[in-house]
């Protein structure tokens, strides 16, 4: 299966979010990777709210690529992606005339980042960082977890980039402890991803 990965930057596509899907089912999966925010990718035209459109113009390009499946990660944090019901609308959209809109997908928000998914397993981040990492509280509240992730890389042992870290992380994470500590966000894209894969969710 050839599957188009969107999503926001440079943390998710350093290796991170491609560990957290082959761990979801994607084992044997050809991934291509691009950035939302891509300025040639504009809004599809028709009904719908803004993200919505946003996304059915995505599903129209992983068609245009020839590619078999559309995986889109957006973040909470931005404006214009607040809405997750936009983003759930767009994963159930469907249109029996329009092929693309028929494709398989898995469609998500991380709440409120990407960067949250890799505080919530303590033991990983512990194994990836070579010291002892406190229990984060609630990963979904954190206001910057960006920048908990900085604190803790710099406090760690094993030197290494953060988009490093974050694959590292991803590597050796617990899928049911994220889905559990991250309800709003994780749980919901790993359903949608584990449903794509024809996996049991």
């Amino acid at each position: 299966m050839r599957v188009l990965v969107v999503s926001e930057g440079e943390h998710e596509q350093g290796g991170a979010l491609e560990n957290l899907l082959r761990k979801l089912g994607g084992t044997e999966a050809q991934f291509v990777f691009d950035c939302v925010q891509r300025d040639d990718i504009h809004a599809h035209h028709g009904k719908g709210s803004g993200y919505i459109k946003r996304a059915l113009r995505w599903l129209k390009e992983t068609q245009r690529r020839g590619m078999d499946a559309l995986i889109l990660l957006v973040d909470q944090d931005r404006v214009e992606y607040r809405r997750s019901e936009q983003v759930r609308e767009a994963q159930e959209y469907c249109h029996p005339q329009v092929p693309a809109f028929n494709l398989p997908r898995a469609m998500g928000v991380a709440i409120k980042t990407f960067d949250a998914w890799m505080l919530a397993d303590e033991k990983a981040l512990a194994v990836v960082l070579g010291c002892p990492v406190a229990r984060q509280r609630h990963p979904e509240t954190i206001g910057r977890p960006k920048e908990v992730c900085a604190r803790l890389l710099e406090g760690g042992t094993n030197r290494m980039r953060q988009r490093q870290m974050y694959a590292e992380v991803a590597r050796r994470l617990d899928i049911n402890v994220v889905a559990e500590r991250c309800p709003k966000g994780f749980k919901p894209f790993a359903e949608n991803v584990r449903r794509m894969f024809g996996q049991e969710t």
